[in-house]
């Protein structure tokens, strides 16, 4: 297999970029880049509005306690999305420099939950178009997660959608909702975890083979989450067939040192994890401001001995159904962890790139000052 001849995006027309807002952040807009190359990036989202019936007239959850779960959740997002989340996202937008290339945002982009497929497909389009005004025009990546799919008709309303739009915004053709494309020599790796297409991941895996860096982004986490559903990560299912999957891609990854860039736990966690032969480095976003408080970089948990005690805390599932003890998976990664920490804080994210190292840049809520440096490489 030849090595791919890898190929640099630009960002014309976007540099030094700096939207006025009433936020009093403009003058935290940096108009020079670090690095070779940067990249802005957003968590989860959950887009939606108020009132609840724009995306959600035709929703009709039979699941009694589903269904009460769900609307808190219609509720939640609209009271962050009416002021919070907007400022978020102006400040994400001001951390555009002139080696910006993209944005990124790591799934659940949408609440989902429309019980239509042409509603599912408006707020898609609505928060791509929105979004991607915010962000100037630049290149704007996503990766789908549980809630883009989610709903009546959602995941053919989505796959008929989206692999279109990220083949207009990475200029190359992208037929799945796992895919890749490359910022000059280092290889970005898509992967859709509701559905792992193993093949295309082994064949994308193949491709790339001599990049820089190999970055993977997917929703779920690769290694397995503190709270409850612990087991929402890549192949985390308890199966004979998942395990050795999650075992088999695990080395793969580790061989690559990979770095992975996930969402879906409503967290800023970090771990970098040691073990396979080389090492996997994990940068979990959130820009979920689902309360005031969570505007604020606090580490709640902080080094391997507490991996996996933060689920403790609420033994119980959303439906009332006692959580599982899963001492054993968080122990089978706890003793390759060389670093881990754990906070509820959302915001908005700069990934810095350059020859001698990778970090991502934390800003929690909308501060116009930098919360906590992360060093991946």
């Amino acid at each position: 297999m030849k090595r791919r001849e890898f190929i640099g995006l630009s960002a014309a027309g976007v540099l030094g970029l700096c939207l006025e807002d009433k936020l009093t952040v403009a003058e935290a807009c940096s108009k020079r880049g670090s690095g070779d190359y940067s990249v802005v990036i957003l968590g989860d989202t959950h887009f939606d509005t108020e009132p609840a019936s724009v995306y959600h007239s035709n929703y009709n959850e039979k699941v009694e306690w589903l269904n009460r779960v769900q609307r808190a959740e219609f509720a939640r997002n609209g009271e962050m999305w009416r002021e919070r989340c907007p400022k978020l996202l102006k400040r994400a937008a001001c951390l555009i420099s002139e080696d910006t290339k993209m944005a990124f945002q790591m799934g659940d982009l949408i609440q989902g939950d429309c019980g239509s497929g042409e509603v599912h497909k408006k707020m898609l389009t609505d928060v791509m178009d929105s979004f991607k005004s915010e962000f100037g025009g630049l290149p704007f990546v996503t990766v789908v997660g549980n809630h883009d799919i989610r709903g009546v008709d959602a995941k053919a309303a989505y796959h008929e959608m989206m692999p279109k739009r990220m083949s207009a915004e990475l200029g190359k053709e992208i037929t799945k909702t796992t895919f890749d494309f490359n910022i000059g020599n280092d290889a970005f790796i898509v992967i859709d975890f509701n559905h792992p297409d193993d093949d295309e991941v082994e064949k994308l895996l193949k491709d790339t083979k001599g990049a820089r860096h190999t970055f993977v982004i997917v929703h779920g986490p690769l290694f397995p989450y503190d709270a409850n559903s612990c087991r929402w990560f890549y192949h985390g299912k308890d199966t004979p067939e998942h395990t050795e999957a999650r075992l088999h891609f695990r080395r793969e990854f580790a061989r690559r040192n990979v770095i992975a860039l996930c969402g879906h736990t409503h967290k800023t966690e970090f771990a970098d994890w040691w073990g396979d032969g080389g090492r996997i480095t994990q940068m979990t976003m959130n820009s979920v401001w689902a309360k005031p408080e969570f505007g604020k970089y606090e580490v709640e948990a902080q080094g391997a001995a507490e991996y996996g005690e933060i689920r403790k805390r609420n033994p119980f599932m959303d439906n009332g159904d006692p959580i599982k003890d899963e001492t054993a998976i968080f122990d089978e990664y706890r003793s390759g962890l060389r670093s881990y920490t754990w906070s509820r804080a959302a915001g908005s994210y700069k990934l810095l790139v350059s020859r001698k190292h990778v970090y991502v840049d934390f800003y929690a809520g909308d501060s116009t000052f930098l919360s906590q440096r992360f060093v991946l490489r």
